[in-house]
């Protein structure tokens, strides 16, 4: 029997990827919630899944509602960290908005499970999981404001496009959940057809150069 650190130890030897006990238990119900479903999953599962008591599970996570509230998230810190960056300095909204979404693309196809595809749970319309309905409207405004940005610059579209780009870019939750695998043309075609579908006609190439150096600059600071 295999003991991590302090608590009880465990059933048997690690089975999950992750450098901490409560990495090792998202990574074990992110794959359940989405291959088995929400409400087919209990923490006992879970903890099985992970090689752990359930009550080591719980000294992690009171219920099982705090791990899924966990792991959505994930899924919009770091597209709602750069959206605000982006926001906040001085240029271009075209390169700006070409950047969010080649960034949030890229990590909706890369994420090793579909946690996008946990959106629609109809868990998710209770009091309980309001932060993280909050954080997500956050995230679709940002990509908004950057719309109407670009929008204001020339676009002739009807109102209400600004809404479409954010809404591009989570097709590819359902993609994968449609073919099961990630689509790798994704980051490459979705980010340009956001700035397509608002009217935006200049060049691709050039604005895709500008937007890799934005998420480099970033990652420099």
């Amino acid at each position: 029997m295999a003991n991590p650190g302090p608590g009880r130890p465990r059933l048997e030897q690690r089975r999950r990827p992750g450098p901490t006990p409560r990495a090792e238990i998202l990574d074990a119900a992110a794959e359940l919630f989405t291959s088995r479903g929400y409400a087919n999953t209990s923490t006992r599962r879970i903890a099985d899944a992970v090689g752990i008591r359930q009550a080591s599970l719980y000294h992690h996570f009171g219920t099982k509602d705090d791990i899924l509230d966990a792991l959505l998230a994930e899924t919009i810190a770091e597209p709602i960290a750069l959206a605000e960056w982006l926001l906040q300095n001085v240029g271009d909204p075209v390169a700006k908005l070409y950047a969010l979404a080649l960034f949030d693309t890229a990590q909706l196809c890369s994420s090793k499970w579909n946690l996008g595809a946990l959106y629609l749970l109809p868990e998710l319309r209770t009091e309980r999981f309001e932060s993280f309905r909050v954080r997500r409207d956050d995230l679709r405004a940002h990509y908004a404001e950057l719309a109407k940005a670009v929008i204001a610059a020339g676009s002739e579209v009807d109102e209400g496009a600004q809404y479409l780009p954010f809404r591009l870019v989570e097709t590819v939750i359902n993609m994968r959940s449609d073919d099961g695998t990630s689509p790798e043309h994704a980051p490459r075609l979705i980010p340009g057809a956001a700035l397509r579908v608002i009217g935006w006609t200049g060049d691709l190439h050039a604005v895709r150069a500008e937007a890799e150096g934005l998420l480099e600059l970033r990652v420099s600071r």
